[in-house]
């Protein structure tokens, strides 16, 4: 924990984490200074916030690990998705392809984009090829398999957003799970 934030104060009530230790020669001095002022031995790269209640006694310096989750059967997983790049309509948007032969040459293209001098535009959020990925992504309701505290790791069923080796925040599920 690096901060405590109160609604006396800050005007809401949060608890800044921070992790991923980092040299304090690779961070401006505000950086430096504001882990200092917690207490941290070391500074740290990531600083994140997150709602608390009023009534939480936690306070700076306190260290959060897995063994939280374990009595959790479900979390979110939240992290940036695999980015893409530009991609075109069917790997975007899954729209089917034209015919590939007898002369076809609408094969990958997306077809007609609007109507004609009246309205004379292309709607808002018409489906066009452009970036793919690298976004904000939650995958909701993955059930907890095991949680190992002396490795600070947690194993999830499921797919899990983002690269390997990728940052990512767990939180307990929000929305119930479904029993298929």
């Amino acid at each position: 924990v690096v901060q405590v934030k109160t609604a006396g104060v800050d005007g809401y009530e949060a608890v800044q984490l921070g992790w991923a230790p980092q040299k304090a020669s690779r961070l401006s001095k505000a950086e430096v200074a504001h882990c200092a002022k917690a207490g941290l031995e070391t500074p740290v790269r990531v600083l994140r916030e997150f709602k608390a209640d009023a009534g939480e006694a936690v306070k700076a310096g306190d260290v959060f690990n897995v063994s939280m989750f374990s009595d959790v059967g479900h979390v979110d997983v939240i992290g940036t998705g695999k980015g893409r790049g530009f991609q075109g309509v069917m790997k975007r948007h899954g729209f089917r392809c034209g015919p590939m032969t007898h002369g076809g040459h609408v094969k990958r293209r997306p077809g007609s984009i609007g109507m004609r001098q009246d309205p004379g535009l292309v709607e808002k959020g018409h489906p066009m090829p452009g970036h793919m990925g690298a976004r904000r992504v939650t995958t909701q309701n993955l059930a907890v398999v095991q949680v190992r505290p002396e490795q600070n790791l947690i194993l999830v069923r499921g797919a899990v957003p983002g690269p390997n080796g990728g940052m990512v925040i767990v939180r307990k599920a929000i929305k119930k799970a479904v029993k298929a």
